[in-house]
């Protein structure tokens, strides 16, 4: 064993909660879906029978090449059965990118010359998604010298990756591409042939322009409730793609929905899974509708291999799912709005090289500053100054560790953002500095609405950068302040103006002043209009560069939150606390670069608790780690056994925060009274003292991709009975496996073992007395008494993990504290673990100023050389007569190379 430490109009709240289902579409009464879902039903009715519209002209095919990257272009020809003359030219281009990611896009040519009524509209499919949702402008394309290219009369290959292991075949008619591993196939593009891009055509001539398998249900008119305004002003342009996954039975990702981890089959539904950004007032669980956010990713596990497929377009989408047919394989078929054909596929060995991979595309999750990893307090609304502050020396009265606490809406005059309420908050600057006193941070929310008649909005509005409707005025909408103006995020003139709200000035009182504890939440960003269609904006209003909302919808929240994070970063870069904080709750791909996000406005139920946990899983899955749910559920009032079980498992979301609405009653962990306050008091504690194991699985998160909140098949890609277990999970690669009690009323639990290597009770984070250790030949699950106190975790062997255990006001006056080790060897005596250190809030790691176990980067050591390691655990073999072995005050330096070995006869009280 060795480490080396080196590195109005308001809703009513109703007393009925029920997500009110009619205010949002279903694939059927949403044209665009009900048209492509019709497209399929009929080629798929016909069989063989089907003649398809779409071919790639052979002789159009090429390389392009500039400097070392390569793409592979050429035209598909889109045949009009009723115009036999009219041939519709599609530009398509195939790319290879470094992690096995072969890239394909398709366009539609002439748009540039098309005439539509609306002067303003930007003619062509917008293509700038991936502008938003890549982490560089300059993607790592692959050289051509790394590729075995081979093209023919009717298809085209080329071999790739590590020792050539991969093959894409894109055949010419019918178009399909065939990516193979080793000659087997892994995922076919357009193998049912769903294929579909709604080319340009006038109202007027537009029958002639379907096929027999087409309908035209709402192509250039919307028939759904509060849409009707919609102009449609290019008439129909949805695309539509199948993929089939071979072999493949278990699918995950597509966040957001309240649904399991393992995604469910939708044929015969309505309701496929869909990806719409909008405010899901009162959602329910076990639901395929929309939410805050949506990442299109989707991955495919099996235990040789996993396939990631990531759908590049930011328009309203279905995703339908046949997880049912014979063959074993799993057919998805996705379908947009409008936008160009744009999609990555990644295949590789396990899902975490899908993450890593991915990654490199999107970029991985920020490492968030220390203090967002502890304890968030936050509700509708602290009503002053005064109640601040009380609520800050209440937590120091009953010495529960905390870090931040949020004031929403009600902090500010009247709802107009970058002001404060100066009867009830009349000095924000000393209240930020009182809090920064003990090392707590105030965060504040910033929505996009920005009300009317007042300087802000004015000069918005002046400077022309707020989202205009349909005739390029600004859009008036109703939301909280009630008339409203948006910014516009995706313009690029916001950013210094959203910057000038932010200024590092004194005279700042907004910010407190040259205060540097002040971060920002970002809600409402979906964006949420409470008297727009859908309870969001009109898809023809019109954002910069003339696009229209339908085409950015599921960025815009991403380009506001990146906004904030860029305003942000150059007021604190006046100062040594760097990096920004900053919550989101509509995201994209790319959100992990800049945000935490967490579910939105749960309730205050049971089964709200247990769904948060596939929840965070999926986000984590896909990229987004830094995830959270309320703690107690936003709306109602929950039972003490409810709010002490969702503390209790509250501690393990990558982002904890406490949340309630402003008609909840109060819930901070004092009010319940005893036990109830004392546990839930324990349960803060535990994940203070394991904050040195969760930022390290930041740290590695943020090179890697790896979840946080890691699911527990990652850990048995063998087991297949691990593949839906959605209540129990491991964090990062540190060996805690966490099952947290989400059942009322519960006296014992099962928890799965995945694997046959021990595992030892490391309930309630406590290693005391004696050790129970859990080894099982095969599998399978083992029983556990649970009372009310305890959270049961196990540690696998093989594991080290690093706490520290004094009691402190918050992570910032932890700093110095020494660590205890806890070593759990595996079956052979082995253990290893990771600890990555930094200061926590400056960007000096990017510098080389931190220190990581097992590294020679020793450049931040020196500032470590007063930390100790002032107790190391050692848990006993399972064959051991001893328990455990425990070395007080070992001596050591976090900064120094050390390393123990023990006599397997002699007992050792020192090192």
């Amino acid at each position: 064993m060795r480490l080396q430490s080196v590195l109005l109009w308001i809703f009513c709240f109703s007393s009925v909660l029920a997500v009110k289902e009619y205010l949002f579409k279903n694939c059927d009464n949403s044209g665009f879906c009900h048209r492509n879902k019709h497209y399929a039903n009929q080629i798929k009715s016909l069989g063989s029978a089907f003649v398809p519209h779409y071919a790639i002209d052979p002789s159009s095919v090429h390389l392009q090449e500039s400097g070392q990257d390569f793409h592979i272009a050429g035209t598909i020809i889109k045949k009009v059965p009723n115009i036999p003359d009219l041939q519709v030219e599609l530009p398509i281009t195939v790319s290879l990118l470094e992690g096995n990611n072969v890239r394909v896009q398709i366009d539609e040519s002439g748009r540039n010359q098309i005439t539509v009524k609306n002067k303003y509209v930007n003619h062509r499919r917008y293509n700038e998604t991936g502008q938003w949702a890549f982490a560089s402008e300059e993607l790592p394309y692959i050289s051509k010298k790394d590729v075995k290219l081979d093209i023919s009369s009717d298809k085209l290959s080329f071999t790739y990756g590590p020792a050539q292991e991969y093959t894409a075949e894109l055949q010419f008619l019918p178009v399909k591409l065939t990516i193979s591993y080793k000659d087997e196939p892994q995922v076919v593009v357009n193998d049912q042939n769903f294929l579909n891009l709604e080319h340009w055509r006038v109202r007027d001539a537009n029958a002639e322009h379907l096929s027999d398998e087409q309908v035209d249900f709402d192509m250039f008119t919307d028939s759904f409730g509060d849409s009707k305004e919609d102009k449609l002003p290019l008439g129909p342009e949805s695309i539509g793609l199948d993929f089939t996954f071979k072999n493949y039975k278990n699918l995950y990702g597509i966040p957001e929905h309240a649904d399991s981890l393992n995604l469910k089959d939708t044929t015969g539904s309505n309701q496929p899974y869909r990806l719409f950004n909008v405010d899901i007032f009162e959602y329910e669980t076990d639901s395929r509708l929309p939410m805050y956010g949506a990442i299109p990713l989707l991955l495919a596990v099996r235990p040789e291999l996993s396939v990631g497929l990531f759908w590049i377009n930011s328009a309203d989408t279905f995703v339908d799912l046949d997880k049912n047919s014979d063959s074993g394989d799993s057919r998805t078929h996705w379908i947009s709005e409008n936008g160009v054909i744009d999609f990555m596929i990644i295949v590789d060995k396990t899902p975490a090289a899908i993450n890593k991979n991915y990654g490199l595309i999107t970029g991985y999750v920020q490492l968030p500053p220390l203090f967002s990893l502890g304890y968030h307090q936050c509700r509708w609304n602290y009503n002053d100054e005064k109640d601040v502050l009380e609520i800050n020396s209440l937590m120091d009265k009953h010495r529960i560790p905390y870090d931040t606490i949020w004031l929403d809406i009600e902090y500010t005059d009247s709802k107009k953002y970058f002001t404060w309420q100066n009867d009830v908050f009349p000095d924000p600057e000393g209240m930020m500095k009182e809090l920064d006193a003990t090392g707590r941070n105030l965060v504040v929310i910033i929505d996009p609405h920005i009300k009317t008649g007042y300087p802000v909005s004015d000069q918005f509005r002046k400077q022309k950068i707020c989202i205009n409707d349909a005739t390029n005025t600004s859009y008036l909408g109703h939301c909280w302040p009630g008339e409203s103006v948006w910014i516009d995020t995706l313009n690029p003139n916001a950013q210094a103006l959203w910057d000038s709200q932010f200024v590092w000035d004194k005279k700042n009182k907004f910010t407190g002043g040259l205060s540097t504890n002040l971060h920002i939440w970002n809600d409402m960003n979906e964006p949420s209009v409470f008297n727009g269609p859908e309870t969001t904006s009109p898809r023809d209003n019109l954002h910069y560069g003339g696009w229209e909302h339908r085409s950015v919808h599921n960025i815009y929240g991403l380009s506001y939150h990146e906004a904030t994070y860029n305003s942000l970063k150059k007021r604190q870069s006046h100062t040594t606390r760097e990096r920004p904080f900053i919550l989101t709750r509509s995201y994209y791909s790319g959100s992990q670069r800049t945000a935490a996000m967490w579910t939105g406005d749960n309730m205050s139920k049971w089964e709200y608790l247990q769904i948060s946990l596939p929840m965070v899983l999926t986000s984590n899955i896909v990229g987004m780690p830094f995830a959270g749910a309320d703690v107690g559920g936003f709306f109602g009032n929950p039972s003490k056994e409810l709010l002490t079980r969702w503390y209790q498992a509250g501690i393990w979301y990558p982002f904890f925060r406490a949340h309630a609405h402003i008609d909840s009653r109060r819930r901070e962990p004092w009010v319940a009274g005893e036990p109830y306050t004392s546990i839930m008091t324990d349960a803060v504690k535990l994940r203070y003292s394991l904050l040195p194991m969760l930022y390290t699985a930041f740290y590695e998160s943020s090179v890697s991709g790896i979840p946080i909140m890691k699911p527990v098949f990652y850990e048995a890609l063998d087991n297949l009975e691990s593949y839906s277990i959605e209540d129990q999970f491991f964090v990062g690669n540190s060996g805690l496996l966490v099952k947290p009690v989400v059942e009322k009323e519960a006296d014992d639990i099962e928890i799965y073992l995945p694997d046959s290597e021990v595992y030892y009770d490391f309930t309630n984070g406590n290693i005391t007395g004696d050790i129970t250790k859990f080894q099982l030949n095969k599998p399978g699950y083992v029983k556990r008494a649970v009372t009310l106190n305890d959270i049961p975790v196990f540690l696998k062997g093989g594991s080290i993990i690093a706490q520290k255990n004094r009691y402190r006001r918050s992570s910032k006056l932890m700093v110095n504290d020494p660590y205890t080790l806890i070593v759990a060897p595996d079956s052979n005596g082995n253990a290893n673990g990771k600890l990555y250190i930094d200061d926590g809030e400056s960007f000096g790691y990017t510098k080389g100023l931190s220190a990581k176990v097992s590294s020679i980067d020793v450049n931040y050591v020196g500032s470590l050389s007063s930390i100790e390691i002032e107790k190391i655990v050692i848990i006993s073999q399972p064959q051991s007569q001893i328990n455990k072995l425990i070395i007080h005050n070992p001596k050591l330096k976090v900064a120094a190379d050390w390393s123990a070995t023990f006599a397997t006869d002699v007992e050792h009280d020192e090192l």
